[in-house]
């Protein structure tokens, strides 16, 4: 069979751009897996896991906000939760956020959609220790709206995340 130039040609650029939108490996530790309800993973038994830099490449976003933990206002920069839902193209309604001590949080997907809930790997500038509630923290923009003021989203904002069940 011979292949038309033109066609050969289409086949190899789509691989190109489909490899470009894979996600990628992590090459540094991991701190970050989620499971369940994603299309695209990158580690056996379909999980996506990221390592710090993988999580710097997605779009960054920062805000200021007041919250429980701290006496003054900080400045939180991290992926927005809906970019890092759609890097891995989550579908579930429920995000069950686990952090590194087993604190298990349920968080409506449409948080995600509805503020902009970041993925905090910086605050005020700098990477987060455990002991600060690092290396990541759900954080919402609390300050925006009153209606985030309030025990339930103060719940929501896990600290010490290392991973996100989609269900």
């Amino acid at each position: 069979m011979v292949w038309n130039p033109l066609f050969r040609a289409a086949v190899a650029l789509w691989m190109v751009a489909a490899s470009a939108l894979a996600l990628d490996v992590p090459k540094g530790k991991v701190v970050l897996t989620l499971i369940g309800g994603i299309a695209d993973s990158n580690a056996a038994g379909k999980k996506a896991e990221f390592d710090m830099a993988m999580l710097a490449k997605l779009p960054q976003h920062s805000f200021k906000t007041r919250t429980p933990w701290h006496d003054e206002v900080r400045e939180y920069t991290g992926p927005r939760l809906r970019d890092l839902l759609a890097a891995v193209k989550a579908d579930g309604k429920v995000l069950k956020a686990i952090a590194l001590n087993d604190y298990q949080v349920e968080i409506p997907a449409e948080d995600a959609a509805k503020f902009d809930v970041i993925v905090a790997r910086l605050a005020d500038g700098k990477p987060m220790a455990i002991r600060d509630k690092g290396p990541l923290f759900i954080m919402y923009p609390f300050d925006t709206t009153e209606t985030l003021q309030s025990p339930l989203y103060y719940s929501r904002a896990a600290w010490q995340l290392k991973a996100i069940e989609i269900q």
